[in-house]
């Protein structure tokens, strides 16, 4: 098990990077939620898109048992190699996304 206050520190960092430069329609807001308490990460797109209701989650994250698991990526980017990047080791990464029969086959841990 790494630094868990360096994990909270990297995930918190990518969701606020992710929030910060996306490009959004006027009326939707792009939150950031972090439930420090409980390591719970979330950025949520929130707001009016010509005459719609927009409510969506973009990015979840949980730190659980010493590991971060990616739980939702709606990016087109691959965060769990962002997370790498910052210096996460692939052992503490769990992508919860896939089933945990199929986690196994990715170098990534299982859970």
């Amino acid at each position: 098990m790494g630094d868990l206050n360096k994990y909270r520190q990297n995930v918190q960092e990518i969701i606020k990077r992710y929030a910060e430069s996306r490009p959004l329609p006027a009326d939707i807001e792009g939150q950031v939620v972090f439930d420090t308490a409980r390591d719970h990460y979330q950025l949520i797109n929130v707001g009016w898109n010509n005459g719609k209701w927009i409510y969506g989650c973009v990015l979840h994250m949980d730190i659980k048992n010493g590991k971060v698991w990616l739980q939702y990526n709606g990016t087109e980017d691959e965060i769990a190699e962002e997370l790498i990047k910052a210096g996460i080791p692939e052992k503490d990464i769990v992508i919860g996304f896939h089933t945990p029969y199929k986690r196994k086959f990715t170098k990534f841990a299982t859970a």
